[in-house]
């Protein structure tokens, strides 16, 4: 009795939970990845951060970068179980992977704005510190600051 496998790797089978079913691997390999470690300010260059410090924002989330990129009109697909491989923390926040497709089948530009990764990351950059998200939480810290103040007070 003559048995058949068929062979389907964990990596095809990992996209094809994520890709539509008409993505041939061709399409798949014009995405680009994108992890929130590569934006963010609490990491070093060895850890993975690939824009300077003084451009990098604090903690990023995968959900954060997909929602820009997504209103940006970009192909956009989030991995959110995905790990990047030099993070050492196997915290929710810090999960997930965003691909990107920056070209077409026949290599052109589906932005011209976006032509390379790294103008991707700059754009994100600039684009995150004005989520509602972010803006509300700078808020609530500069009031609570505020409130906080006085100290300790003279001794009578």
């Amino acid at each position: 009795m003559a048995t058949s496998y068929t062979s389907v790797s964990q990596r095809e089978r990992n996209a094809q939970a994520f890709f539509p079913n008409s993505a041939t691997h061709a399409d798949q390999c014009r995405f680009v990845c994108i992890y929130p470690a590569y934006i963010n300010a609490k990491k070093t260059r060895a850890q993975g951060r690939r824009v300077g410090k003084a451009k990098a924002i604090d903690n990023p989330t995968a959900n954060e970068i997909r929602d820009i990129l997504e209103n940006a009109g970009l192909k956009v697909v989030l991995e959110p179980n995905r790990l990047y491989s030099r993070e050492e923390s196997r915290e929710p926040q810090q999960r997930g992977r965003i691909r990107v497709q920056l070209k077409n089948s026949d290599e052109t530009l589906i932005k011209e704005q976006f032509k390379t990764k790294d103008d991707l990351l700059f754009y994100l950059v600039e684009m995150i510190p004005k989520l509602k998200s972010r803006t509300g939480n700078q808020q609530q810290q500069q009031q609570q600051q505020n409130q906080q103040g006085g100290g300790k007070g003279k001794k009578r």
